[in-house]
C-alpha cells in the first residue's frame, strides 16, 4: 500500500474535524456524534480482516466470538484444525491479543465423530455437549428440543409481563403487543431450528 495512503488511514479515526450529526426530514440534530461511534465497527472489521487469511476451514467472525468448523473424519482433518488453531494463536500474539481459552470449547457433531482433542496455546480445550450460537442452542446431535424449551420460556415470561402490565384485554391492544414482544422469541432464527417433533411443536403452540 502507498505510504501516503497509510498516513491517511492513520489520521482517519482522529476525532479532530471528524464529526457527524443526525438528519431526519431536513431537520438536523443539535447534538454532534463523535466519530468513534460510527467508526468502531468499521475499524473492528479492518482489524480482524486478515484473521482467516490462508485458512481453509470455515471461520465465522463476530464482535466477541469466533467459531471454527471443519470435517474431521480423517487424521488429516484433525491435523488441519490443529494447524488452524496454532495459526490463530500466532495471529493473536502478533496483534497483541489473547483468546479467552476458558471460554473456548469443542462441540463434536455427527455420528461416529472421533471426538479428537485440540490445543490452543499449549492448553487442551474442553469438550461441550451443547453451545449457544447467536442465542440459538445447538447440541452435539443437532436436536432442537432444548432450544424450543428456551424459546417457549422466554415467550411465556413476556406473556406474564404483559398480563401484569396491561389492563386492557381488547384485541386491538393485545395483538400489537403480542406481535412485537412475544412472537419474536418464537420466531428468532426459526429457519435454523424449526422443530420436527410433535412435542416441540405443541410446546411452542
Amino acid at each position: 500500500m502507498d505510504h501516503s495512503v497509510d498516513q491517511e488511514l492513520a489520521r482517519w479515526p482522529d476525532s479532530e474535524g471528524c464529526r457527524q450529526w443526525l438528519n431526519v426530514q431536513e431537520e438536523a440534530s443539535d447534538e454532534w456524534l463523535s466519530s468513534g461511534v460510527v467508526l468502531g465497527p468499521v475499524l473492528f472489521n479492518i482489524f480482524v480482516g486478515d484473521l482467516d487469511s490462508g485458512i481453509k476451514c470455515t471461520l465465522s467472525k463476530f464482535a466477541n466470538d469466533t467459531k471454527l468448523c471443519g470435517v474431521v473424519d480423517t487424521l488429516e482433518g484433525r491435523d488441519a484444525i490443529q494447524r488452524v488453531l496454532a495459526r490463530l494463536e500466532r495471529w493473536a500474539c502478533v496483534n497483541l491479543m489473547k483468546f479467552n481459552k476458558a471460554k473456548c470449547k469443542v462441540l463434536h457433531l455427527g455420528h461416529g465423530n472421533p471426538r479428537n482433542k485440540y490445543r490452543l496455546a499449549g492448553e487442551w480445550l474442553e469438550s461441550s455437549l451443547e453451545e449457544t450460537d447467536l442465542e440459538v442452542l445447538v447440541d452435539e446431535k443437532l436436536n432442537v428440543s432444548q432450544q424450543c424449551v428456551l424459546a417457549a420460556q422466554k415467550a411465556n415470561c413476556m406473556l406474564g409481563c404483559l398480563k401484569r402490565s396491561v389492563a386492557s384485554g381488547l384485541r386491538e391492544v393485545i395483538l400489537p403487543l403480542y406481535s412485537a414482544l412475544v412472537r419474536p422469541h418464537l420466531e428468532y432464527c426459526v429457519q435454523l431450528w424449526s422443530p420436527q417433533h410433535r412435542k416441540d411443536m405443541d410446546l411452542l403452540e
